[in-house]
């Protein structure tokens, strides 16, 4: 691939995907500095990675899979620093501002939970919130569908059991 090609493709890749690199970066990351890190070792990898793109692929699932990688792979190497995923939307205003009383605590329990997955299944998480269909999902983690769809109803009946347990 010509580094001009290159260079413009990867362009539209950060121009239309940038909230991919983001909502990675800021689950994976809980430190501003460490987000800005990250963010800058996804788009390397994508850069390094682009000319071995095939188009075989739908590009966002391409996408998806490189960064998650990244960020497993640099939250594995800082485990000792706790993870955190914030809830907020593109504008960057937390959601669980606007939110009240049972459905604010109930949406921190949430992202505690979620914080306490293992990193598959926090990734997993990360695509099912992002309304991804099953074989997306399965795409960009390299696991069979029907395998998603398990892991979904057992990660979401260990939710309900927790959020029961507060309940009482």
């Amino acid at each position: 691939m010509e580094k001009e090609v290159q260079n413009k493709i990867f362009e539209e890749i950060l121009s239309e995907h940038r909230g991919v690199f983001f909502k990675i970066a800021k689950t994976y990351c809980k430190d501003e500095t460490d987000r800005q890190d990250l963010l800058q070792e996804m788009m390397i990898n994508v850069w390094q990675a682009l000319p071995r793109y095939k188009s075989d692929f739908k590009l966002s699932t391409w996408l998806y899979r490189i960064c998650l990688n990244v960020a497993i792979s640099s939250y594995r190497k800082n485990a000792a620093v706790p993870l955190h995923i914030p809830i907020e939307d593109d504008d960057n205003q937390t959601i669980v501002e606007h939110q009240e009383g049972d459905k604010q605590q109930h949406l921190q329990m949430l992202e505690k939970f979620i914080d306490e997955l293992k990193d598959l299944d926090k990734a997993l998480m990360l695509l099912y919130l992002e309304d991804k269909s099953h074989s997306e999902i399965a795409e960009i983690l390299g696991i069979s569908p029907s395998n998603v769809s398990t892991k979904v109803l057992r990660i979401k009946e260990k939710l309900k059991q927790r959020f029961s347990k507060l309940d009482k």
